[in-house]
């Protein structure tokens, strides 16, 4: 009879030291499963447009400057680097768009290279604009 007394009479505690490990183990888990975006890493003039519109899925920005420089993810690429680039980046998300950021004063020529590799590495692409206020 003593004994079962004994028992009722010990205080229960819950131990919340696993508890805490889950919480920051999935917080980790989130922090490295988490899509960040490639931005270019230049800035340029872009062109006007009354119908720009802002693209949710973006993920992959090209940039083009002045200089007929392409720079993918702060690194600058060749024209015939950029379809491979893409494909690797695209690697991390399908479901990314790409971006290209042309300068007013690129050259339509390289552009529409660009344009031509981003869609052969099998994404969808849209050029940047500013909106016509």
């Amino acid at each position: 009879m003593a004994i079962q007394d004994k028992r009722k009479q010990e205080d229960v505690e819950i131990d919340m030291t696993p508890m805490l490990d889950i919480v920051f183990i999935m917080l980790i888990f989130f922090i490295v499963t988490t899509v960040f975006v490639k931005q270019a890493g230049v800035e340029v003039v872009k062109p006007l447009a009354s119908t720009a519109e802002e693209r949710k899925n973006a993920y992959i920005f090209v940039a083009i400057d002045a200089k007929n420089t392409i720079t993918i993810d702060k690194t600058t690429v060749q024209p015939a680097e950029v379809k491979s680039k893409i494909q690797s980046m695209r690697t991390e998300n399908l479901e990314g768009e790409v971006v290209i950021q042309a300068d007013q004063e690129a050259k339509a020529g390289l552009v529409l290279k660009v344009i031509d590799f981003a869609k052969s590495a099998g994404a969808k692409v849209s050029v940047a604009t500013d909106k016509v206020q």
